[in-house]
């Protein structure tokens, strides 16, 4: 998860870099007589890197403009923590003189996606921050491990 704008600017270099790397892997292997398939299959594991680095600085710039992720049942309130802190343009060191902690426990906490968080914790946080949580409870048949909803 990219977390500040240089970890940010540092994604969107290595997206360039790596996108040049894969063109030039490419024309070496087809100059090295290489079939279409075998290109293709010796360039997925480059061009999963690729995407996925691709994914993360989409989803920081969709944070940087508010959208963030849903929960189901509070999970991963902890990446939304962060998520929220992201696109309040708060850095760790601010959020941590905010909360009366050391900037490390701040940046330990966020590599750990606030594992264990107390809900008094993430409350504390949430305010800091300026944001309210807002909850809408979905009522799914007992026993169901999906979430869909029913209407009769």
């Amino acid at each position: 998860m990219i977390r500040n704008e240089q970890e940010y600017r540092e994604a969107c270099d290595r997206i360039d870099a790596e996108r040049k790397r894969m063109d030039e892997h490419r024309k070496s292997l087809s100059k090295s007589g290489w079939g279409d398939e075998e290109v293709s299959r010796a360039m997925e594991p480059l061009i999963s890197f690729h995407e996925q680095l691709r994914e993360e600085v989409n989803y920081y710039e969709n944070l940087k403009r508010g959208v963030f992720p849903d929960l189901q049942n509070l999970k991963g309130l902890g990446v939304l923590l962060v998520a929220l802190r992201i696109a309040r343009g708060i850095s760790q060191r601010d959020l941590a003189r905010i909360l009366g902690v050391h900037e490390s426990q701040v940046s330990r906490d966020e590599r750990n996606e606030y594992h264990g968080i107390t809900l008094d914790r993430a409350i504390r946080i949430l305010e800091s921050l300026g944001v309210r949580l807002q909850t809408t409870v979905v009522e799914v048949p007992l026993g169901r491990e999906d979430t869909e909803t029913t209407s009769c």
